[in-house]
């Protein structure tokens, strides 16, 4: 297999994207690379990072893939999970509490921070609207998040995440009540689902 071969193979595993820390990896010399991004006109879309021409823009999986310690939460999370009506204007991610936000703030993404023994709960993957794998929250986690923030949230936001979430199938109400106690905020979640349910 040549190595444009092995870099186009790149580029379709990743649907369209391809980073240089991916082709290095694969053994093909930065030089080459260079030479490759500008043979197939692949637009840069981040540092170190490039798309195929013909790619959907996926700006929640080029976050995810340049601060791989970010979780996408809050409002981000609940438009992911269906329970929001419509997109957010911004981004918003959690990230572990000491950790440097400041990249990503400049970006316009809204950062939040949580201690690390409660970053991984509720830590799921799923799919950016154009597919690609991603990390956020469960419902439950996200429908804690909002309350521990809902100062800085939508009134709107919170009350259609909750509405949306009574009716879901599948909904883990122990596991929500278990994530509200773990974030002190059960009081909250209990009034709002007592009222919903």
């Amino acid at each position: 297999m040549s190595k444009t071969d092995i870099l186009d193979s790149l580029v379709q595993k990743d649907g369209g994207y391809i980073k240089t820390s991916d082709a290095e990896s694969a053994g093909i010399s930065r030089s080459y690379f260079g030479d490759y991004v500008r043979m197939r006109s692949l637009e840069r879309v981040a540092h170190g990072m490039y798309a195929a021409e013909d790619v959907w823009p996926d700006g929640m999986y080029i976050i995810q893939s340049r601060f791989s310690n970010a979780v996408f939460s809050h409002e981000t999370a609940l438009f992911l999970l269906g329970l929001a009506d419509r997109e957010p204007p911004h981004y918003s991610v959690t990230l572990k509490a000491g950790s440097n936000g400041s990249a990503l703030a400049r970006e316009g993404i809204k950062v939040y921070k949580v201690r690390e023994e409660l970053f991984e709960e509720g830590l799921i993957e799923t799919q950016s609207p154009a597919g690609h794998a991603i990390r956020s929250y469960t419902p439950e986690r996200t429908l804690v998040d909002i309350v521990r923030s809902r100062s800085g949230i939508e009134i709107q936001d919170y009350q259609t995440a909750f509405k949306e979430y009574a009716r879901m199938k599948g909904k883990n109400l122990p596991q929500l009540m278990r994530l509200a106690k773990a974030f002190s905020v059960e009081k909250a979640v209990r009034q709002y689902m007592e009222v919903l349910l």
